[in-house]
């Protein structure tokens, strides 16, 4: 028979609990990020690869369907990690878990989603005063190439300028967005 040890049962103890505390997010700076499991910063905007994305109340497909996406190309925030599932945010504020290959890391936005009615100009270059090419509505999906100094650029089939970064669901106030 053996006898146990209390001194080593403590160190593992401890060590179990370190190594615990070690492997959950660790901010990553000062604005509140993490590294999920995948390595990647949590929160981050991602966009949906499929026109059909069930999102589950659980990490697994045993997990009942909360609803289901018809939309490729919606942004979506991820703000949860659990192996390969990703447990996302909506622009309405919805959270479910999807499995990471339904993701894509092609950025993406809605503008303004909140609104019902307002339009927001589309500008030539990333200022205020900047000629405005065209005025998008609420809900218009476009493609983000590139956001800096509080503007985002983006584009669709029929436009291409600058639009500001509050007016959109997708990007982070004052992210830089680099394609």
């Amino acid at each position: 028979m053996t006898r146990s040890n209390p001194g080593l049962r403590l160190l593992l103890c401890v060590l179990t609990i370190f190594l615990a505390i070690s492997w959950n997010a660790v901010p990553a700076d000062a604005q509140g990020t993490t590294t999920g499991t995948s390595g990647l910063p949590i929160p981050r905007f991602v966009s949906l690869k499929s026109d059909r994305v069930n999102v589950r109340v659980g990490p697994s497909r045993e997990h009942a369907v909360a609803w289901t996406f018809v939309q490729s190309g919606l942004p979506v925030e991820i703000i949860q990690e659990f192996e390969n599932w990703r447990r996302i945010r909506d622009w309405e504020g919805k959270v479910g878990w999807v499995f990471h290959s339904l993701l894509s890391g092609r950025r993406t936005a809605l503008v303004t989603p909140w609104e019902k009615t307002n339009r927001t100009p589309l500008r030539a270059r990333s200022k205020s005063d900047a000629d405005i090419v065209a005025e998008l509505e609420p809900f218009v999906l476009t493609s983000v190439t590139e956001c800096a100094g509080g503007w985002c650029r983006v584009n669709g089939e029929q436009y291409d300028g600058w639009l500001d970064q509050t007016r959109l669901f997708g990007v982070y106030p004052d992210e830089v967005v680099e394609d």
